[in-house]
């Protein structure tokens, strides 16, 4: 089934009850007993819930897995997946993430005894001389957020396995519509279903798939005892949303090229991060690994300073100033001050993060009304 019919149906059936094509929202805490332990199913909400379970399978269809858990936020599902491992237990991470990812590393579980290596992942060399008797995970963000470097997932897996340490590869900027990290050996697929998955900006939502029965019980158990579950209006929006994941996702990947090279093209614009172009350093990579290039893109402006970026920021109109990303409209932050303030100036800075940088999340409006919006902004400057 291609993914175009998956978002429509895998793992979505009529309510039986009723007929009903659109998955309810099964708005209860708790589900009647016929006798102790005899039930249909389903006994308490944060452990299950009908309309999660259609989210939960529908995702796992989606990135062609076998299960599926949702979490109440992107980094609930995070938390779940850190909780896998124990004091002394060690990570590999990449050294270019999202800033809430880096703080829950750092400041929540490092304190605990598990320790964590930041390197640079588009060098799979980096990811193999980082490996240690006690690496139990690789954590892999790929396009990276926020200068969309590439990671080979098939390399960083074979290390992974080599290692006897699970891979989990981040997957929220590309979606399940442009790439399957399961494809290439991932054993835990993660998702903040609050971008492109569900595509509205109207709910926050984290996601994992897996492969293996026994990692998905031992998540499935995390999941329920510490109760980062979402409700199910949520998982319903959600479901909406992904319905039309495919056509946003194709435009997303239309407006994203063109504003590319629009900016690339711009005598104010610098240095443009997007693996479209075929000078990115991991463009070869991401055509192996992905199906579209995707809506997100990076740049500095040709004097490089903040001051500027700045102005720009607080002169663009359809792009939103606005943290998140993924939504149908456009969007525009400065991930230094934004949704990167949480890693030191020192580290960002070491990985390329400069504080000039600036990201769009390009939306599904009509390009030339953005490219005009960018215009304007850059003529500020």
């Amino acid at each position: 089934m291609h993914i175009e019919t998956k978002v429509l149906h895998a793992g979505i059936e009529p309510d039986p009850s009723t007929g009903a094509i659109m998955t309810p929202i099964f708005q209860t805490s708790t589900y009647v007993q016929a006798a102790p332990g005899d039930h249909k199913g389903y006994e308490y909400a944060r452990t299950q819930n009908p309309t999660r379970d259609v989210l939960q399978k529908n995702l796992a269809a989606l990135e062609g897995m076998n299960y599926g858990l949702c979490f109440s936020t992107g980094m609930g599902a995070v938390d779940a997946c850190v909780k896998l491992l124990k004091p002394g237990d060690e990570v590999i991470s990449t050294n270019d993430l999202y800033g809430g990812t880096y703080r829950l590393f750092t400041k929540v579980f490092e304190p605990y005894g598990i320790r964590f290596h930041f390197v640079d992942m588009t060098n799979a060399e980096n990811v193999k001389q980082a490996v240690t008797p006690n690496t139990r995970m690789i954590w892999a963000e790929t396009p990276t957020n926020p200068l969309l470097r590439i990671i080979d997932i098939e390399a960083v897996c074979c290390i992974g396995k080599e290692a006897g340490a699970l891979v989990v590869v981040d997957n929220t900027f590309a979606s399940p519509y442009l790439q399957n990290p399961a494809q290439y050996g991932a054993d835990i697929v993660m998702h903040s279903a609050t971008k492109y998955i569900n595509g509205h900006s109207d709910v926050v939502l984290g996601a994992l798939c897996v492969n293996d029965s026994a990692l998905r019980d031992r998540l499935a158990f995390i999941q329920n005892s510490c109760g980062a579950t979402p409700g199910p209006q949520d998982c319903f929006l959600v479901l909406r949303g992904i319905k039309t994941l495919h056509v946003r996702m194709q435009r997303h990947c239309e407006n994203g090229a063109a504003v590319a090279h629009w900016l690339k093209s711009h005598p104010k614009v610098g240095t443009v991060y997007w693996p479209g172009f075929e000078e990115h350093p991991g463009h070869s990579v991401a055509k192996k690994q992905m199906r579209g290039f995707g809506g997100m893109i990076s740049f500095t402006l040709k004097d490089d300073s903040v001051e500027s970026a700045m102005k720009f920021l607080k002169n663009t109109h359809l792009f939103s100033l606005a943290e998140s990303l993924g939504g149908v409209e456009s969007l525009v932050g400065h991930p230094a001050t934004m949704t990167h303030a949480s890693i030191p100036k020192e580290q960002r800075e070491a990985a390329g993060l400069k504080d000039s940088l600036i990201r769009l999340s390009v939306g599904i409006e009509h390009i030339d009304d953005l490219i005009e919006d960018l215009n304007k902004a850059l003529q500020t400057v």
